[in-house]
């Protein structure tokens, strides 16, 4: 396969996204011992890092080829990635504005794995018009990117970073 192949940059991505999601934990291990949700925090972003893994192997194999102990990503992860979000805006007041990427650390990472996450996400659709992709990776990857911008707000609540809101006009109300 061709390193500029769809395909290829589909997987790529995903593995960008990955690093991000990486670069979020090295970052919210600096938390860990004074915040407590910081290990919730943890404990979602390592599942979430496997599961690319998940997603980077499958599409890293031709399609219709299958090995042994073949990674499976299902509705079932994606069932887990919008209860993820539930259980996190419980604590985060309704949105009136649009947020300004950044803040803190963590949160400012997050953002930024959201934006990539995002750009993944349209490789694969683009795939999925060229070659077959199960349209459940397609699926988790879209919520990851909604769960990723919920982590961006509940780690900034949780973890005392500032959160900041797009103005209109541009300057302080």
């Amino acid at each position: 396969m061709w390193k500029d192949s769809l395909r290829v940059e589909a997987y790529g991505s995903l593995d960008e996204l990955n690093a991000v999601v990486g670069l979020v934990r090295v970052m919210n291990d600096e938390m860990v011992g004074s915040h407590v949700q910081a290990k919730r925090l943890e404990q979602d972003l390592r599942w979430i890092q496997n599961k690319l893994f998940d997603i980077g192997g499958i599409l890293a194999t031709a399609p219709g080829q299958s090995f042994t102990n073949m990674p499976q990503v299902t509705g079932k992860d994606v069932t887990r990635l919008e209860k993820l979000i539930d259980r996190c805006q419980k604590d985060l007041a309704p949105l009136k504005e649009f947020i300004l990427p950044g803040g803190g650390k963590v949160s400012g990472f997050l953002h930024q794995a959201r934006t990539v996450c995002r750009r993944a996400e349209r490789v694969c659709v683009h795939l999925s018009r060229e070659e077959p992709v199960d349209p459940v990776h397609i699926k988790f990857v879209n919520r990851l990117s909604d769960a990723l911008f919920v982590l961006a707000r509940w780690a900034a609540k949780t973890q005392g970073e500032p959160e900041f809101l797009w103005q209109r006009d541009g300057h302080k109300r």
